[in-house]
């Protein structure tokens, strides 16, 4: 995972994103697990995107099995991120609602992460 995210790099559907600073592998239930914790702070008012998708198999072979005999079979799913990569979009919230929702997503991640704000966005009152 060297070098950083170009893609999906920048906020484009929400005014406000969770960003990846730093290389990882996000599972399919860490994603799970930070959306339940954002939908939850915000009572299901506003928009939440999630801007990655689990598309790689991490394979594991059995216990005591031998070397030899192929590969193992998928075990679970993962998200590659690379620095700069925003994962999470929130809309239609105030900043402090946004900030809380972002801090309790970001305790469910493996990863050091930081909010950052669409470039356009003005608060409304």
């Amino acid at each position: 995972m060297k070098g950083k995210a170009t893609r999906g790099a920048t906020v484009a559907f929400g005014d406000f994103g969770l960003k990846a600073l730093e290389p990882g592998w996000i599972t399919q239930r860490q994603i799970e697990a930070s959306r339940v914790a954002l939908t939850r702070l915000m009572k299901r008012e506003g928009k939440v995107w999630i801007r990655i998708f689990p598309s790689k198999p991490v394979t594991k072979k059995p216990a005591e099995t031998r070397m030899g005999s192929g590969k193992g079979v998928p075990e679970f799913w993962v998200a590659v991120v690379k620095p700069g990569t925003i994962m999470f979009e929130l809309g239609g919230i105030s900043k402090p609602v946004a900030a809380e929702a972002m801090k309790l997503a970001s305790h469910k991640l493996p990863i050091k992460v930081r909010m950052v704000t669409r470039p356009t966005y003005e608060a409304k009152e």
